[in-house]
């Protein structure tokens, strides 16, 4: 009677708890935006506005069109946002634990963020690479489609075709894009909570809501000029000629600065920004949620 369930102290556990809690509050977050990521890929890859690509896809392919690619954002989740969430939480545990106990400055945070960020993506870059090819195969002329299956079919036929390294094209940018996201959304999410709780003294669920909707801009801006270099690089094609478009990402950001100047690098703002931030404020509520099941069941 009246007793509490303590949380395990023991075992494995412990250790692999944020990892675990990260991929699965990623993974359900993803369930739920996806449909605004397909289209946000689309706006970047030149098929016109929001409404006008949204237009297009519901009348060439009906709703499916808009969960393309869903098996490998499932998986780029299990494998870039469970280590991303899961090393920022060690990297400040052992931070802290440095610290004597006391809260980490800004700058601080930042740096765990950005090193969970490389983390993450060098681990899910070969996911990354299928869902973004999967998203942009439908734009592509009829003969130049693959006509990826699923995400293991697409991992497949790019070691096959291309090897094993082909699995990390575009990790450059990829890793640099996920640094800056990660440096924008962690840090200035653990940054939100601790002047929301101290400062205004909200409750968990406007804590919540509040932080995120912070992190979600400052990841947004962080990251959009590297997203938009790595789709860049990750969609294309070579000519007749066998030569690609451009040689490495920073041939693609010179040449994009050339024709389009520095705005061409916030093509489609707006979409990702409304994809990121309910994104990201979905992964800190479901983890939120998450975390007080476990609390309840002793976990």
């Amino acid at each position: 009677m009246g007793d509490e369930k303590k949380p395990k102290s023991g075992g494995v556990w412990p250790s692999i708890k944020p990892f675990v809690n990260g991929g699965a509050s990623g993974m359900l977050a993803t369930c739920v935006i996806q449909p605004v990521d397909m289209v946000k890929v689309r706006i970047q890859l030149g098929q016109g506005s929001a409404a006008h690509v949204t237009k297009n896809m519901l009348k060439q392919d009906g709703i499916g069109a808009f969960y393309k690619g869903l098996s490998a954002g499932l998986l780029r989740q299990a494998t870039y946002t469970t280590a991303r969430l899961g090393s920022f939480k060690i990297l400040t545990k052992k931070a802290i634990e440095a610290n004597d106990g006391k809260p980490l400055p800004l700058y601080q945070k930042a740096l765990c963020g950005l090193t969970a960020g490389a983390i993450g993506a060098t681990i899910g870059n070969p996911a990354d690479l299928a869902l973004v090819r999967m998203q942009a195969d439908a734009t592509l002329p009829a003969a130049q489609r693959r006509h990826y299956k699923n995400v293991f079919h697409a991992l497949f036929r790019i070691v096959a075709d291309e090897g094993v390294f082909a699995l990390w094209k575009g990790a450059g940018p990829t890793v640099v894009r996920a640094m800056g996201l990660n440096m924008g959304m962690l840090a200035s999410y653990d940054q939100s909570v601790e002047f929301c709780k101290d400062h205004l003294g909200l409750g968990e669920a406007s804590t919540v809501l509040a932080a995120s909707t912070v992190s979600g801009f400052f990841a947004s801006v962080c990251s959009l000029p590297f997203d938009y270099i790595k789709t860049q690089i990750q969609k294309m094609q070579p000519d007749a000629q066998g030569k690609y478009p451009y040689t490495g990402s920073f041939d693609c950001a010179i040449k994009t600065l050339k024709t389009g100047g520095p705005l061409k690098f916030y093509t489609g703002f707006p979409v990702y920004f409304i994809r990121i931030a309910p994104h990201v404020m979905m992964v800190w509520i479901f983890l939120n949620q998450i975390q007080k099941v476990e609390k309840s069941i002793g976990l």
